[in-house]
């Protein structure tokens, strides 16, 4: 990406990141997975999603220390000025968003460029914040908050961080309360959806999965070398088994 000094510089291009997440949004639509992810059953017990009260003390911990300077201090303002206090819903600050955020930049497998983008952003909105209100971001009134994200929606390089970020505010209320967000299930209550059981914990997270060879239709390992060993004896089996089973049926229709 060319370096770039605001949400309005002419020389913003989308990062590759998010052109790879708008086309996997093509190919299934937002609304029905929305849709499917809330589900139609009531929540029969919220006891299954209790974080241990330990756990839950260290992240509200963690929590109040990152949310104390930059970048989070501003991350966390603009995740509860989109999902601000409501009495039709959890907000942000409810479902952990900005936990949740930390694990997304420091714990789970994600792109860099992606990580840079959200960083470069809190910048952006800083350095628009001051030329605007002359104050930065977290300092304002909810109104001027408001002003200011509409006024860098109306960028490409706003509504791609933005929508960035109400992203990852979906995920904080759907994901499993292991993964940061989504505290004692409080977005599953709200949209009286049934999870699977049971919810992975820590250390059962998808990234935390010991990697599985992974073959395609050709019978070929596109794992490691060590795997590529485990399978193939399979795969010979399974040839062996096949050229038998031709070998006899072609015997079969030369007698008859």
């Amino acid at each position: 990406m060319a370096t770039v000094t605001s949400f309005f510089d002419k020389s913003y291009q989308t990062p590759e990141f998010i052109k790879d997440k708008q086309r996997q949004a093509k190919q299934q639509d937002r609304r029905h997975f929305l849709k499917a992810a809330a589900g139609m059953g009531a929540l029969a017990s919220l006891s299954t999603f209790r974080v241990s009260a330990k756990a839950q003390v260290s992240l509200n911990e963690l929590l109040k220390t990152l949310v104390k300077t930059d970048p989070w201090l501003t991350l966390d303002a603009t995740l509860n000025q989109l999902l601000p206090r409501s009495a039709t819903g959890p907000s942000a600050n409810e479902i952990s968003a900005t936990a949740y955020l930390h694990q997304i930049m420091t714990v789970q497998p994600t792109e860099q460029d992606e990580k840079d983008f959200i960083l470069k952003g809190v910048g952006w909105l800083n350095s628009y914040a001051n030329s605007e209100k002359s104050a930065n971001f977290s300092q304002l009134s909810f109104a001027d908050k408001e002003q200011l994200l509409r006024g860098i929606s109306q960028s490409t390089a706003g509504q791609n961080w933005l929508n960035t970020l109400l992203g990852y505010i979906f995920e904080a209320m759907l994901a499993p309360p292991s993964y940061g967000g989504n505290p004692n299930g409080i977005g599953y209550q709200w949209l009286e959806h049934q999870a699977g059981f049971p919810l992975p914990e820590k250390g059962q997270r998808y990234f935390e999965l010991p990697k599985r060879a992974r073959i395609n239709l050709l019978g070929q390992v596109t794992d490691t070398n060590t795997a590529k060993e485990q399978v193939k004896p399979a795969i010979d089996s399974d040839h062996k088994r096949l050229a038998s089973r031709r070998k006899r049926a072609q015997q079969g229709t030369r007698k008859a």
